[in-house]
């Protein structure tokens, strides 16, 4: 039988060469350096602009080229830690990243650019799907391992965009040294990942034909949740949906909304936006996660609308207040759905559902946002800006209507 008692781990071999305490930490912080890494070309995206050339519209697709990337790493190896073990993944997903930060080194134009986003998304898919469920396999108690997988993304998000944001204002050649600083902390991990004990229940692949079967892109939910993980959806798609436009375009709206010529204000910008996502997350780390869930939803909604009343009028401090509010929103819903997955997802079926959590999660990540920069093309920034956050809205309310309604009829006990 499935093991799928939360407080436990998943025996490991014994010529383990680290503690389980310190190898959640070191898988947890992995995490973080991951996404940290993800965010750090944003600040610099005005940069390459100045220097080459390209439109608003490219630089959307720059950046979408990483998240379907990073959605075809997950709809192909995101479950295969499951069946060859969480350390061979997580080791060649950080060998891959640290070719892609040489690749941001290289680039010389908007082709090499493209180049290493495409590289940098493969490592990253790869290496989310065995991360979260190393997270989870490791957490030394119920609550650790969900508040890791939801801190860790935004936390990530913001020290990768505000340090990177800082080089480009202050240090020389920062279209190098932000790069090179990565590349240093990747391989570190690389070497301590080395030590981390394996988790995963390994099960078995019995042919070159299985093998070929788990590298077809699908979608895992998980057995017996399904209600519950549709319920979420909403809220992923309003989540992450507003990340990627903070993170494609936010600096933008800091430039000529507002005309703030400063790279430090927007790394800033969208530090307090996924900081306090975080901060969020800790803080209601312990509520039920169906409270969670409702309370979290409609904090995004209160603060997105605080930044379309900023937006719309011009005033700067109140578009930062309204990105720490959405941020607070953002965090707590996703600890919410990670709690969620967490206590319903069995331990050998963990890599696959949290590959396709996601797989969404980076679709709505994306796909929004290329549509935003096609429309910024076309209509103008802030119609766009004003617009999309209403779609974040809508979608916020709807899925705090949903567990609230659930609540109500009893059908949403599954979730808390």
């Amino acid at each position: 039988m499935v093991n799928t008692d939360l407080d436990s781990t998943i025996p490991v071999a014994s010529s383990r060469r680290m503690s389980a305490s310190l190898a959640f930490w070191t898988v947890g912080v992995t995490y973080l350096v991951v996404m940290a890494s993800s965010a750090a070309p944003s600040p610099l995206y005005p940069v390459y602009q100045a220097s080459w050339g390209f439109s608003s519209t490219m630089l959307t697709v720059v950046f979408a080229v990483y998240a379907l990337a990073l959605l075809l790493a997950l709809l192909t190896v995101g479950s295969l830690s499951d069946h060859v073990g969480r350390k061979p993944i997580l080791i060649g997903a950080l060998v891959l990243l640290a070719i892609s930060l040489v690749l941001f080194i290289a680039a010389d134009g908007v082709g090499g650019l493209i180049a290493a986003r495409v590289v940098q998304g493969l490592a990253a898919g790869t290496a989310t799907g065995a991360l979260s469920a190393a997270v989870i396999d490791l957490q030394p108690n119920s609550t650790a391992g969900p508040l890791v997988n939801s801190v860790a993304p935004s936390v990530g998000l913001a020290t990768g965009a505000l340090g990177s944001g800082l080089l480009v204002q202050l240090a020389p050649a920062p279209t190098v040294l932000v790069y090179a600083l990565l590349i240093a902390a990747v391989v570190l991990l690389a070497a301590a990942v080395v030590f981390v004990p394996e988790t995963s229940s390994l099960r078995t692949i019995e042919s070159k034909r299985h093998l070929a079967r788990l590298l077809l892109p699908r979608a895992a939910f998980p057995t017996g949740a399904r209600v519950p993980f549709l319920m979420i959806v909403p809220a992923l798609i309003a989540t992450w949906s507003l990340g990627g436009f903070h993170l494609s375009l936010g600096p933008s709206i800091i430039g000529t909304i507002f005309g703030i010529d400063n790279h430090i204000i927007g790394g800033v910008e969208i530090f307090a936006l996924f900081f306090s996502g975080a901060v969020s997350a800790a803080v209601v780390r312990t509520l039920p996660p169906r409270t969670v869930m409702i309370v979290g939803t409609l904090v995004l909604a209160l603060g997105v609308a605080a930044s379309l009343v900023s937006v719309a009028t011009e005033t700067v401090p109140l578009y930062f207040v309204g990105s720490v509010v959405a941020g607070a929103g953002w965090g707590a819903t996703f600890l919410g759905a990670m709690r969620t997955l967490g206590g319903l997802v069995p331990a050998d079926e963990r890599g696959s559902v949290f590959a396709t959590t996601f797989v969404l999660s980076y679709l709505a990540f994306s796909v929004p946002a290329v549509v935003g920069g096609i429309a910024v093309h076309t209509f103008g920034l802030e119609p766009t800006t004003l617009v999309y956050g209403a779609f974040v809205i809508v979608l916020a309310v709807l899925s705090s209507t949903g567990f609230v309604l659930a609540s109500r009829s009893g059908s949403a006990s599954s979730v808390g």
